[in-house]
């Protein structure tokens, strides 16, 4: 359910969501996810976990409520016609619409990312992913991956609810679908591995922000939302996460930066609505 009454179109259908929910990968078991904690362990440490554990707690307290699909029952690409699916193609469609505007503003053509909506596991691009990865972007196919169990735990376990949170999150996610378009991801692997991916993620909430900046001329924003994706950024910050884990903080293994910078970058997103704001990779200070 949506807690906050963000203003978006209930009747909206997009034809960039592919809904794969229910139908899992080829092949492949439970033992799978296990071997993801393991590694998002050994690649992001102690913030990767707790995002892993978050996710199957969450898939544990929902339970499967629905009969596992083959590849042959369900289609491979279909629109989503729940609420939840349908809130998830809007913001989609509002965020690469902005960007289009903000890409030919400076001569540059937009392609549109696809967003797929998945249970528990999915095959993509850059491999097999569980729900535990959480959200992700993958730049070899230009999707964007979400099981919607996420949003559970984003509510109940990182106590960040509302719907304009829940449109942080896939705002961010198409954030990586421009670095990608605009050559920024490689950035990222020039800067070194923790290092680069902190300046990355921080850029992609920058640009989150300069989406919700031009939510405020579409009549999208309600009062009330800005706080919501603030408190979301909040919860999902590194210091956040390793304190609440294990009650100390090492800003040597951040990926994705503290609560206090991802805040920082997507408030200067919202507040300036400019591409050239949100350079990350020159700020001397993040």
């Amino acid at each position: 359910m949506l807690v906050r009454a963000m203003r978006w179109d209930r009747d909206h259908q997009s034809s960039d969501v592919e809904d794969r929910r229910g139908m899992g990968p080829a092949g492949g078991g439970g033992g799978g996810g296990i071997m993801l904690l393991f590694t998002l362990f050994r690649i992001f440490g102690w913030p990767g976990l707790v995002i892993g554990l978050v996710i199957f707690g969450a898939l544990q307290f929902c339970g499967d409520s629905s009969r596992s699909l083959s590849r042959d029952e369900a289609p491979a690409s279909a629109g989503a016609h729940d609420e939840m699916g349908t809130f998830v193609g809007f913001v989609l469609d509002d965020a690469q619409t902005q960007w289009e505007k903000n890409f030919a503003a400076v001569g540059r053509r937009y392609e549109r990312a696809k967003l797929v909506l998945f249970t528990e596991r999915v095959d993509s691009a850059c491999g097999l992913a569980s729900a535990a990865t959480g959200p992700f972007y993958c730049p070899r196919d230009r999707k964007v991956y979400i099981d919607l169990s996420f949003y559970a735990a984003l509510r109940e376990r990182l106590g960040a609810p509302g719907d304009f949170a829940q449109a942080y999150v896939i705002a961010h996610e198409v954030g990586h679908h421009v670095q990608n378009l605009l050559g920024q991801l490689e950035h990222g692997n020039d800067e070194g591995a923790n290092r680069g991916s902190v300046r990355t993620e921080l850029q992609a909430d920058c640009y989150a922000g300069i989406w919700a900046h031009g939510t405020q001329q579409r009549d999208v924003l309600e009062q009330g939302d800005l706080d919501e994706a603030l408190r979301a950024a909040e919860a999902i910050g590194d210091d956040t996460l390793q304190r609440a884990s294990r009650g100390t903080v090492q800003p040597e293994s951040w990926t994705h930066g503290s609560s206090a910078q991802r805040q920082r970058w997507f408030r200067r997103g919202f507040e300036t609505g400019r591409i050239d704001a949100c350079d990350t990779f020159a700020a001397a200070d993040l």
